[in-house]
């Protein structure tokens, strides 16, 4: 069994002798004769012979370490002699730009708006302001309309006359009528339920009969609580006997909106005041009059406690929110647009400021 340090001797020995040949053929310049080449090789491998019985494992390795260096020294020398000759320079072509000529572009990082959520946005404020200059007209409009009816309340009672045409109703809105006759109370209707102060109850809507011309007209007398819907269960003077003077507004007939049900008369049950409807079942005209009255805290007391129905003030009781919803369309109108110009026009930040693009370079 050879020993170990006869084995090393050995891979050293090869290693001199492969860097040698290396060296050997990288260097020369010009191809040997054939019968120089011979010598050379005997000599080569007799001093590799002698090598390896003569050269320690330390002369060994210095002379692998020197023939490498050799051997990367060389082959940078010609990798440089060839990247000198094959390529060219970028600064010696003409028609290079340094990118200090070149200055870079600022972009934005992310991803890219969407066109359809821009024209979606961009649409909010334009119809948020074309909403509340809609609503100054109709601030306009409603202002005239509340001092048209306020004119008319402080005018002197005008009494009805006997036939009264439906379709003038409209002109004569909010004026104050008086009218006598006697009240039909066979023919009483409920309509609600109707909340005053909290409690629910019903509006009372009694034919008035009046003498001479025979015609007769709806009255809103006022609002009863719902436990004294029933006629017996009311006190005295809720059922007023013989002629009678009433007092009140000439009103439009009421418009029903979507969310009321429709009238059942079959049942007795009225969700809003149809006013033809409850002129034809009762035989009288189309013409209603809401009864007015201004009591004080304790007639109203007792007006409730015997169900005697409670009249409205003669006043104009509509509703002018116009003003608020301008603020409303206008404000949104400017908060959608300082959005959208933030989406749109939003500047970078400082990470994105340190993003550049150029293309040319």
């Amino acid at each position: 069994m050879k020993s170990p340090s006869w084995a090393l001797r050995q891979s050293l020995g090869r290693q001199v002798e492969l860097a040698l040949q290396q060296r050997y053929h990288s260097s020369a310049t010009s191809r040997p004769s054939p019968a120089s080449r011979t010598s050379n090789g005997s000599s080569l491998f007799t001093r590799t012979t002698q090598c390896r019985s003569t050269t320690s494992p330390s002369a060994a390795i210095r002379a692998v370490t020197r023939s490498k260096n050799a051997q990367q020294q060389e082959t940078r020398r010609l990798f440089s002699r060839t990247s000198r000759t094959s390529q060219q320079q970028p600064a010696e072509d003409p028609n290079f730009t340094s990118i200090l000529d070149n200055p870079p572009q600022l972009v934005r990082t992310g991803r890219r708006h969407n066109m359809w959520g821009l024209a979606f946005l961009a649409i909010i404020p334009v119809t948020a302001f074309v909403l509340g200059t809609w609503q100054v007209q109709r601030l306009g409009w409603k202002t005239e309309l509340i001092a048209r009816f306020e004119d008319r309340l402080v005018r002197d009672p005008l009494p009805l006359p006997g036939r009264v045409d439906p379709d003038a109703i409209h002109d004569f809105d909010f004026r104050r009528v008086v009218a006598k006759g006697h009240l039909r109370h066979d023919q009483e209707m409920l309509i609600g339920p109707r909340m005053r102060d909290g409690e629910d109850g019903y509006m009372v809507v009694t034919p008035l009969e009046r003498e001479g011309d025979g015609t007769t007209v709806l009255v809103n007398r006022g609002w009863i609580s719902k436990k004294m819907r029933r006629q017996a269960d009311r006190g005295p003077g809720s059922l007023p006997r013989g002629e009678v003077v009433v007092e009140g507004l000439l009103r439009e007939p009421w418009k029903k909106n979507m969310f009321t049900p429709d009238n059942r008369p079959d049942k007795g049950e009225f969700y809003f005041p149809d006013v033809r409807q409850m002129a034809e079942l009762t035989g009288s005209q189309a013409v209603w009059i809401e009864s007015t009255m201004e009591p004080d805290w304790s007639e109203s007391l007792e007006m409730h406690s015997r169900g005697i129905p409670i009249g409205r003030a003669a006043e104009v009781n509509l509703r002018n929110n116009h003003a608020q919803y301008i603020f409303t369309w206008y404000g949104l109108a400017i908060a959608t647009s300082i959005m959208f110009y933030m989406v749109v026009k939003k500047p970078p930040t400082d990470v994105s400021r340190r993003v550049r693009l150029n293309k040319n370079w």
